[in-house]
């Protein structure tokens, strides 16, 4: 029997932000100065997200700039109150993905013996599973694994913990589910090396449902292997660190470089062993983690001017919701009833790219 992805589902939060939202935001809580005003513009601009969804009503963030008078005079709320936002909102949107994947594989709660989690962006226990436990209705016997800190490729990480759960037990049915709430982490003081977070990052869940392949399935995919590479010289390239006020992301300029030079070799080596070649997959379902590192994936690969589309439309609607997003964009994929096989690849601190192939 084969290891498949037998339903997928999203979710997102109500409160959407455009572009010129975010600008005006930012500016009012950031910036001191023209010159500040002008960087930030250009920055979040070139990031290429048009819309973004957030946990955090305007409301709720404009009292936060009244604790900070001038602007960039506070660092805004501490590590605790932002977690304690992480705690109220998460749950929900992992409920609401969660019960979608289900129902697309027509999985019942007292059908999934495996619960996986999946997040960066916040910690609270009992916590996100407990709470999938008690909306969907999942048997007090559900074994759990949860998987934090990893990054934008966190969905892969759980991909992969998902199918060797699914391997160990031909009956097992394992719900994955991630979510992220990266929006609880904007900066509120000016830092040049911070601000891309803010330009980038929003708000999102997706969620699957991996088991071997019975008969009566009508399974999405097949889950056919993953892979992992640590590129050389990258350890500080991505770093993701906890601060007293949110969490600090630092992106650094030599990651398109390090992605164009070391992604290809290893791709091919990978896709060989797996009877594949770079030419012979049809979808590429890339994280979107920013209009450059698609261009360097595009570059590295020599990939046609098409192949990334489904990953800059989805960073463009709804922004960089970290780990969940390479879901959003296999979810497109899907609609489209696009050919297989299909690669997902993801970056995370390190630097490392996470794969999956997909047939």
């Amino acid at each position: 029997m084969s290891t498949s992805i037998l339903g997928l589902g999203t979710a997102l939060p109500e409160h959407i932000f455009s572009l010129d939202d975010a600008i005006t935001f930012s500016n009012d809580l950031i910036c001191r100065d023209e010159r500040e005003r002008r960087l930030l513009r250009t920055m979040f601009r070139k990031s290429t997200v048009a819309t973004r969804r957030t946990c955090v009503p305007h409301g709720v963030a404009y009292e936060w700039i009244e604790r900070g008078s001038p602007p960039s005079s506070s660092p805004g709320p501490t590590t605790k109150q932002r977690m304690a936002l992480y705690a109220e909102q998460a749950r929900p949107l992992a409920t609401a993905a969660s019960a979608r994947a289900m129902d697309a594989a027509g999985i019942a709660a007292d059908e999934i013996t495996h619960l996986v989690t999946v997040s960066c962006t916040g910690f609270d226990a009992p916590g996100v599973d407990i709470h999938l436990f008690d909306e969907l209705g999942l048997r007090n016997t559900t074994e759990r694994l949860h998987i934090g800190f990893m990054g934008c490729h966190g969905a892969i990480n759980g991909l992969r913990a998902a199918r060797g759960l699914a391997a160990a037990d031909p009956k097992a049915r394992v719900l994955l589910c991630v979510v992220e709430l990266c929006s609880l982490h904007f900066k509120f003081q000016w830092d040049p090396e911070l601000m891309l977070g803010n330009a980038l990052f929003a708000d999102g869940a997706a969620a699957v449902i991996v088991g071997q392949t019975q008969a009566d399935d009508e399974p999405i995919y097949e889950l056919r292997d993953t892979g992992s590479c640590l590129m050389d010289d990258s350890r500080e390239t991505i770093t993701w660190n906890i601060g007293d006020s949110g969490f600090d992301m630092s992106l650094s300029n030599r990651v398109p470089g390090l992605i164009i030079e070391h992604l290809k070799p290893w791709m091919s080596a990978w896709l060989d062993s797996n009877g594949h070649s770079i030419e012979t997959i049809k979808s590429w379902a890339v994280h979107p983690g920013g209009p450059k590192i698609l261009d360097a994936v595009e570059e590295s690969l020599g990939l046609g001017p098409e192949a990334l589309t489904n990953s800059r439309a989805i960073l463009s609607e709804y922004g960089n919701m970290s780990s969940p997003t390479v879901l959003f964009v296999l979810e497109r994929f899907l609609r489209q009833d696009a050919a297989g096989p299909c690669v997902l690849l993801g970056f995370g601190p390190g630097l490392i790219a996470e794969a999956a192939l997909l047939e």
